[in-house]
């Protein structure tokens, strides 16, 4: 067996403003608006949006709506702390940070090196509307 993921469900807090964004990120990455479907699944009462790729498949699901007030902390146990892209040049994660300016991302951190992960550690980082973190970064040299 190989240790390649099938698919990432992700549990938002505003599923119609999450969708937004993704729509407008996920293609950058190589995902087809037209592979997205949505659908209600009655038997665990929630909304999901799938996003999919030959290597990968996201969705997004609503909340219970008991949980639906909480806050996204990517620091509590059992969540996601933020999930990485690899992009295969410094000028692919630069222009995905130059799209993510565009689509008015949060953006955390600029592109650059960080040397105290990798010497030719180059990311990006932001977040989704949700606080939900994310990266996109290149570990070759120039």
């Amino acid at each position: 067996m190989q240790p390649i993921i099938d698919h990432i469900e992700i549990t938002v807090k505003d599923l119609e403003q999450t969708v937004s964004f993704y729509d407008q990120f996920l293609p950058l990455l190589g995902f087809s608006l037209e592979k997205k479907t949505a659908a209600y699944i009655a038997s665990h009462d929630k909304h999901v949006v799938e996003y999919s790729h030959p290597n990968l498949c996201i969705a997004l699901t609503s909340p219970r709506e008991s949980l639906k007030d909480e806050a996204v902390h990517r620091r509590r146990p059992g969540a996601l702390h933020h999930l990485a892209f690899k992009a295969e040049s410094r000028k692919e994660v630069d222009y995905v940070y130059s799209k993510l300016l565009e689509i008015n991302a949060d953006i955390v951190s600029t592109p650059r090196l960080y040397p105290e992960y990798h010497e030719n550690y180059y990311a990006v980082f932001f977040k989704a509307p949700d606080g939900i973190k994310f990266e996109v970064v290149c570990q070759e040299a120039e």
